[in-house]
């Protein structure tokens, strides 16, 4: 059963408000300055090697210099006792206020984790929200497709335009296509971590939450609440996939002839606007 609806969207300031949120803020990494011990060609070494690092994540404009940064990097390469040492500090290039101060430590330079120092460092530079703009979602059933498509604005709300809910049982299908209203968070990470899902561990991107108020869907899907969700987005991030959960779709009481699981949920997203 399809009960259809018709939204339309204001589309110039949905993308207005999104181009603003998706700025990708610059960067300054100073050349590294050298402590006791240390030579210049270390310094340099271990430098580019940080910037190389940075620049692979996609999600900062790294330059080399003070003029036009919105954030800068000072750091020191050092000797303290066997080790060898990399300390920083971030600053914020507007206000001068110190967001955090960095140190890295290992017995040799090699031995140094350039990452981890990167992580640290970038900890608390804003980063943009991806989760941005019109996303859909396609589960292919014996019967035709159920589908959700969702728009995630920059003021945190979302907007539902379609959430099907679909029911198989006694060999009869239900589907109800559903809309809706509700909020979400998100916090995104500079370079993708290994965290725990349900259990199992997981490389993500971002964590998200979702609360949907949704009508003219099947009863146990009137309000989704989920919860740390591992996003996972793709390299130019038109597609992400939903790891250690899903956002419900509905249930198959029938066996893997019907679907391989009894629980139906959408996980897998492409980007449509």
């Amino acid at each position: 059963m399809f009960i259809k609806r018709i939204f339309f969207v204001l589309l110039f300031f949905s993308a207005l408000s999104t181009v603003f949120a998706q700025r990708i803020p610059i960067v300054a990494i100073l050349p590294f300055e050298t402590g006791a011990g240390i030579t210049a060609n270390e310094a340099s070494s271990v430098s580019r090697q940080v910037i190389e690092e940075l620049n692979t994540w996609g999600t900062l404009n790294v330059i080399q210099e003070e003029a036009g940064a919105e954030f800068i990097i000072r750091t020191t390469l050092s000797r303290q006792g066997l080790n060898f040492a990399l300390s920083a500090q971030t600053v914020d290039a507007n206000s001068g206020r110190v967001l955090n101060e960095s140190v890295e430590q290992a017995a040799t330079l090699a031995g140094l984790s350039v990452f981890n120092f990167a992580s640290k460092i970038t900890e608390h530079l804003p980063f943009p929200n991806y989760l941005l703009g019109t996303w859909q979602s396609t589960i292919n059933m014996p019967d035709g497709p159920v589908v959700a498509i969702i728009e995630f604005r920059a003021d945190r709300t979302a907007r539902i335009e379609r959430y099907d809910t679909w029911e198989h049982r006694q060999n009869n299908s239900l589907r109800y296509e559903g809309f809706g209203t509700g909020t979400y968070s998100y916090a995104g990470y500079h370079a993708r971590r290994t965290v725990t899902l349900g259990g199992q561990q997981h490389q993500i991107d971002a964590m998200a939450g979702v609360n949907f108020r949704l009508e003219e869907t099947l009863p146990e899907q009137t309000n989704v609440n989920q919860s740390r969700l591992g996003i996972v987005f793709n390299s130019d991030r038109s597609s992400f996939q939903i790891v250690g959960g899903a956002l419900p779709a509905g249930r198959n009481y029938d066996g893997p002839s019907v679907h391989p699981s009894a629980f139906i949920g959408f996980t897998q997203f492409n980007k449509i606007r």
